[in-house]
């Protein structure tokens, strides 16, 4: 199976539309509150923390204490981070550009939101998007991915050398 994701064309195509689907979705999401204005973090983190207590909590002892504690008094620094890494992420989805590492950073995302008690469509993205992950290079295949990784991984090469690294250093 893993090499049926890693390896096969066809599954590369599908592999496209759910990143574009994936994309999409949190293009969209952030777009509307980047054009929006009037996006603040700090009612959704107060919420989150609210709904730490009581016989049922839909939040986490520890992860409401991480947001009262950090995410809150920091909550501009949050605001912003998640209006533009919803925009970016998306961005990075559509146009298969280091896709894993988007990917990566949108499941983060979506875990933050799941822990703070939002249930939404949370769940079906990050099942989508570990596919995606799952799937390596082949995710991107089909997107810029396909020219950026072989040349990152040129310039990687070229400036960590080994010739480089273990030639000592002339006084």
């Amino acid at each position: 199976m893993l090499e049926l994701l890693r390896n096969n064309k066809v599954v590369s195509g599908v592999l496209a539309v759910l990143r574009i689907y994936l994309g999409y979705q949190f293009l969209h999401a952030g777009y509307g509150k980047v054009t929006g204005g009037g996006f603040d973090a700090s009612g959704f983190l107060q919420g989150a923390i609210a709904q730490a207590g009581g016989d049922h909590p839909a939040v986490q002892g520890w992860w409401a204490t991480f947001l009262e504690h950090v995410a809150l008094p920091n909550a501009g620094l949050f605001t912003f981070l998640v209006m533009w890494g919803e925009v970016l992420v998306g961005i990075a989805l559509i146009l298969g550009l280091f896709t894993n590492f988007a990917t990566l950073m949108g499941m983060v995302m979506n875990f933050s939101f799941l822990f703070s008690g939002t249930v939404s469509t949370n769940g079906q993205m990050i099942l989508l998007a570990t596919f995606v992950l799952i799937a390596g290079a082949n995710a991107g295949r089909f997107g810029l991915d396909r020219y950026a990784m072989p040349y990152l991984k040129g310039f990687i090469t070229r400036k960590f050398n080994k010739e480089e690294i273990t030639k000592p250093v002339e006084a």
